[in-house]
């Protein structure tokens, strides 16, 4: 009796046993297999990832470079319009000669203005016309907080006039339509108020009122303007430093002061970017020229200057 109870104990022991030896046997297999599928499967994630981030990055360097050739178009874009415009300008002075102003015996205001600034020279510009004491008017543009916000500030602070230009400068996109129109003009304005405290109330359009960028008609936004009570001002005399052609300083000079004496009231247009070193070379002797001249006076833009407008005049169509 004994025997055969020793007998079932053993073999349940020996059963134990090899049930025992299959468990550490299957289990650490069954996890090898199962460690090796979900392996697999993260090497596959990681695979897919790699893929899918190599795509990513190709897309952004794409659009980055798309953006770029959009950019850089633009920026070509605006340039070539704004000489076209005033080479269109320069062209009607020649042809209806008849238009120009017959002056009254009196005194003869000047107006330097710059367009396109802050720009490296700006405070150069500002340290010449404070050496002869000159005021002059500056229509800018937004150039963000660095390098140039103390610029616009010192302009206004050393007594001259600070006028519009452009928020972007983009020619495409300001004369979209009257809506982008004004959008572009209220972040200027709003930005020019933010860092200097005051809203500008003079405009000069990117390429001046009688340009032929956008198809929006440039009526309804010199409407608009009168609406809101902004004057805006072109130029009766061209500096050509605009024109894409490589001028010395004399020539700047001639170009400035040549006709001079066809105007009761002359506008002159020079620009304040970082490719018109010529224009700034050329500001003190302009300067000691036009200031030599009889009954002349060299005065910023304020509420007494009489615009010069070229849509109203039609110099330019």
């Amino acid at each position: 009796m004994l025997s055969d109870e020793r007998k079932k104990r053993v073999k349940r022991l020996k059963r134990f046993i090899l049930i025992t030896i299959a468990c550490m046997i299957l289990i650490p297999l069954a996890v090898c297999i199962y460690l090796g599928i979900r392996v697999r499967s993260l090497e596959g994630q990681v695979t897919s990832l790699t893929l899918e981030l190599k795509n990513a990055a190709a897309v952004a360097q794409n659009s980055e470079a798309a953006e770029t050739g959009r950019t850089a178009e633009a920026e070509t874009v605006a340039e070539i319009t704004e000489e076209d415009s005033i080479r269109r300008w320069e062209e009607s002075q020649a042809e209806h000669p008849q238009e120009v102003q017959t002056p009254v015996p009196g005194i003869r205001k000047v107006c330097l203005t710059f367009d396109d600034g802050p720009s490296m020279y700006t405070d150069q510009i500002l340290d010449i016309l404070k050496e002869y004491n000159v005021k002059a008017t500056f229509f800018v543009v937004a150039k963000g907080k660095e390098p140039y916000e103390e610029e616009y500030r010192r302009i206004l602070a050393e007594g001259h006039t600070l006028g519009m230009h452009s928020y972007s400068h983009v020619y495409r996109d300001i004369y979209s339509s009257k809506e982008a129109f004004i959008e572009d003009l209220n972040m200027l304005q709003e930005y020019l108020h933010d860092v200097t405290g005051v809203y500008p109330q003079i405009y000069r359009f990117p390429g001046g009122s009688g340009n032929h960028a956008g198809s929006v008609d440039i009526r309804e936004l010199t409407d608009y303007l009168a609406e809101i009570d902004v004057t805006y001002y072109d130029w009766n005399i061209s500096s050509g430093d605009a024109t894409g052609r490589k001028l010395s300083s004399d020539q700047i000079i001639a170009n400035c002061t040549r006709g001079l004496d066809k105007y009761d009231t002359a506008i002159i247009l020079m620009h304040d970017a970082a490719d018109k070193k010529s224009t700034v070379d050329a500001l003190p002797g302009l300067i000691e020229k036009i200031l030599s001249l009889p009954d002349t006076v060299i005065v910023p833009i304020t509420d007494d200057i009489m615009p010069v407008q070229q849509r109203e005049s039609n110099k330019i169509n």
